[in-house]
């Protein structure tokens, strides 16, 4: 169930009326769980069979994780658990992509063996609903959190519709204790023994939404074709050709995905919960490390502390901390798919981050230096980081490595064609327009940090009168076929 449809609409306000409605905790939290399943199956069909699995797998392997009092036997229960989820999410994710490079590897060496294709359906929001059912049995191994006794609850914390599909990532230790615990309301000492509709939660939940909603179906599906456009076959393709496409799609690719993540914040906000913010002005970035501080969040994060730390992070000898951070963002660009332009990407991030370190290591006096706190070397390291950080998007974009290449080489080495660039201009002029418009409502945003906050905030009328203006923005650029979150295929 795409957020993007009326279909969606139409069941969250279902939820949001029985919840209403409903006044028992207990039967809130069954009617949860059911509207999770629900949407999951609406959208995956039969393999909502490996979500359930995988709440059960979790659920009674933190159970005895927990109970077991050897150190050595509890460990080995630990790798068994990690062994099963991890499994899984390889099985169905990367089993084609592994026998095809075998294949590719025997044809090479004429071995004359080929393994057929499984051809596997890839589970939506397997991906994600693998990493944060992850940090619940890592949580209880490590001794940060008990188990929770209700298997509902576990249930909820791993399909709770508004993250499944695209995230955030949630953890255990932050998203279980709003199930477990009686909701404050604003009022100072107050409790609600049941989930409560509160006004200023609904305001600003729906305020989230109507931007998340803004930002995927007004700019990134309509940016989409000038995109495509250009990285479906960009051989022959000049600079300026390729170096629009890089920024159409790093804009496309922002509004998509912090639009779900805005949705999400949003609707889970309506219904009283409270997920992790996903991202934090990533184009404002000033370096590639605080670039990862404000992009997908919670992957970043997840990986820090579940992978980057556990390997030694930068605790060990520098050339280890190199080692480290490249084989992390390697890891993080197969996690988004098995292809190896996800591989590429996720190199050149780890190469930035690692050449970073060492520039900083090598260039002490750089990291505090006065001239990158004034304004104007701020503007140098933001432009700097962000024509990286482009560059990396032309390889997330382009599966096949020999227009990849093409691509890289007009990006870096300039070559214009100014008759060919002004026929293009004048073809794509709307997705144009566009992106200059997004560039100018994001430097808007940049400097009113709590924007959207302020927004939800406004007398009820002028509120209205925005979501109004939103809506008829979307409805007036609607194509009538909504479009596919780009990370429902991770």
């Amino acid at each position: 169930m795409l957020f993007n449809s009326i279909d969606f609409i139409i069941f969250f306000i279902v939820v949001v009326t029985s919840l209403t409605i409903i006044k028992k905790r207990k039967f809130q939290h069954l009617l949860l769980l059911a509207a999770s399943y629900f949407f999951f199956y609406y959208t995956s069909n039969y393999l909502i069979v490996l979500l359930i699995f995988t709440t059960l797998w979790d659920f009674y392997f933190g159970n005895i994780i927990y109970k077991t009092k050897s150190i050595k036997i509890k460990k080995l229960i630990f790798i068994t658990s990690l062994a099963g989820n991890l499994g899984l999410l390889g099985f169905f994710k990367y089993a084609d992509f592994v026998i095809t490079q075998f294949n590719f590897l025997g044809q090479t060496l004429d071995l004359g063996t080929q393994i057929p294709l499984l051809h596997l359906a890839l589970p939506i929001a397997i991906s994600f609903y693998t990493f944060h059912s992850l940090t619940y049995t890592i949580g209880i191994y490590r001794g940060q959190m008990q188990p929770v006794k209700s298997f509902t609850e576990y249930a909820i914390f791993v399909a709770f519709f508004p993250q499944l599909v695209a995230g955030p990532i949630l953890r255990a230790k932050e998203f279980l204790p709003q199930l477990r615990e009686k909701m404050e309301s604003l009022e100072v000492g107050s409790r609600l023994r049941q989930i409560t509709i509160h006004d200023s939660n609904l305001r600003m939940g729906i305020t989230l939404m109507a931007f998340g909603f803004l930002k995927k179906m007004f700019f990134a599906d309509n940016i989409l074709p000038l995109v495509n456009d250009i990285f479906t076959n960009p051989i022959g393709s000049e600079s300026f050709t390729i170096i629009l496409g890089a920024i159409g799609f790093g804009i496309q690719i922002y509004c998509d995905f912090s639009g779900y993540s805005d949705i999400a914040l949003g609707a889970a906000l309506v219904i009283g919960f409270k997920i992790p913010v996903n991202f934090n002005k990533p184009y404002f970035a000033i370096s590639p490390s605080d670039f990862w501080r404000r992009w997908h969040i919670s992957l970043s994060t997840w990986l820090r502390d579940y992978l980057y730390i556990p390997l030694g992070g930068n605790k060990k000898s520098k050339f280890r901390t190199y080692f480290n951070l490249i084989i992390v963002m390697f890891l993080g660009g197969l996690w988004h798919g098995a292809s190896w332009n996800f591989v590429i990407w996720g190199l050149l991030h780890g190469v930035y981050l690692s050449c970073h370190k060492i520039i900083l290591n090598k260039f002490t006096f750089l990291e505090n230096n006065y001239f990158f706190k004034t304004k104007f070397g701020k503007i140098i390291s933001i432009i700097i980081t962000q024509y990286l950080v482009f560059l990396a998007w032309i390889a997330f974009r382009v599966h096949d490595t020999n227009m990849m290449f093409y691509s890289i080489s007009k990006y870096l080495i300039l070559d214009f064609q100014w008759v060919q660039t002004l026929q293009f201009i004048q073809f794509h002029k709307f997705p144009i327009l566009l992106i200059l418009l997004f560039i100018i409502l994001h430097i808007v945003s940049y400097k009113r940090s709590n924007l959207l906050e302020t927004i939800s905030k406004l007398r009820l009328i002028k509120w209205f009168i925005i979501l109004i203006v939103i809506t008829s923005a979307i409805i007036f650029f609607y194509n009538g076929n909504p479009e596919d979150f780009i990370y429902f295929k991770f």
